[in-house]
């Protein structure tokens, strides 16, 4: 019985409602500004992504996940393996998922881990976007994503974000 526990304890601790309303309406003035690109561009912005980094940025930003050196770093790392993987392998479900495994080695190994970005190789996939769309959808993305999230965590309740670099010893 004590182990079917651990699958249902919630390990995250209770906050503060003021500040879990604040950060739904982060993700949604950032997510409008991602989905009015979208429109006023007509590039494919809005992808799934962007909705989960959109989480790790205004419910988890102390994470070092959500710190925009692993955002930026995540998706330039996918789109870089997207694009060189698509570019010398057949267009196959079964390239994709080599792919995800790439990204998520090499940003494990580059230590700009951010999960999100694992999902790259499959909106490339799935989606068929040019490869010199792929970079752009996912820079421009993140920029307004880190852009809304730096001036969102200014306002009270504050959080520091971006995180200062702690100093050893």
């Amino acid at each position: 019985m004590s182990r079917l526990l651990d699958f249902i304890h919630r390990h995250e601790p209770r906050g503060q409602t003021l500040a879990h309303l604040k950060s739904g309406m982060g993700a949604v003035i950032a997510m409008t500004l991602v989905g009015g690109m979208a429109a006023w561009t007509g590039l494919p912005m809005l992808l799934a992504p962007f909705g989960a980094t959109a989480v790790l940025l205004f419910g988890q930003a102390e994470s070092p996940l959500a710190q925009p050196a692993n955002i930026f770093g995540g998706y330039l790392v996918a789109a870089a393996i997207s694009v060189a993987i698509f570019a010398v392998a057949p267009s196959a479900w079964w390239v994709a998922t080599i792919a995800v495994g790439l990204v998520i080695a090499a940003m494990l190994l580059l230590r700009l881990t951010h999960p999100p970005a694992g999902a790259v190789p499959l909106v490339a996939f799935s989606t068929h976007m040019p490869m010199d769309t792929l970079f752009l959808v996912v820079v421009a993305g993140a920029a307004c994503l880190v852009g809304v999230a730096v001036i969102h965590h200014q306002l009270p309740p504050r959080v520091t974000y971006p995180r200062r670099p702690t100093r050893p010893g």
